[in-house]
């Protein structure tokens, strides 16, 4: 597995704690940290940004899904759906030299790995028509 991939997995995960567990962002870098100590800097530094971002511009990337997950609410999607779907969006905004097809790829393989594969096609539908919005394609 590639260096991108695992910390695009370790994202996922954290905010997954973050979201189940209630925790703040501290905590969950202190306890998921504690625990994958043996990441390499690169898959850390990665991953840490991906979190950093997804929590820190987590209303806008919300609002995002949402608009485009129709008849969808947050709450009523699957958490590992909701977070990998976060996890996305928030490497289309803090990267956008990133192909926007390798990130929604990317996120299609971990939810293969993490979701059902019905979330494949949920997952992949929303994080295109979030990323054209992204890039100015959409009104």
């Amino acid at each position: 597995m590639g260096t991108r991939r695992k910390s695009r997995e370790m994202a996922l995960q954290m905010l997954f704690q973050s979201d189940m567990g209630k925790q703040d962002a501290d905590q969950v870098r202190r306890t998921f940290w504690a625990e994958h100590g043996t990441a390499s800097a690169e898959v850390r530094g990665f991953a840490d940004d991906l979190f950093r971002v997804a929590v820190d511009r987590s209303g806008e990337i919300d609002g995002l899904i949402e608009r485009h997950a129709e008849h969808w609410r947050m709450e009523r999607m699957a958490a590992v759906d909701r977070n990998l779907l976060r996890a996305a969006v928030a490497e289309m905004m803090a990267y956008p030299d990133t192909p926007r097809a390798v990130v929604i790829n990317e996120a299609l393989e971990i939810a293969r790995k993490f979701s059902s594969p019905e979330s494949v096609h949920f997952v992949n539908g929303v994080l295109d028509s979030v990323g054209k919005e992204l890039a100015g394609s959409c009104p």
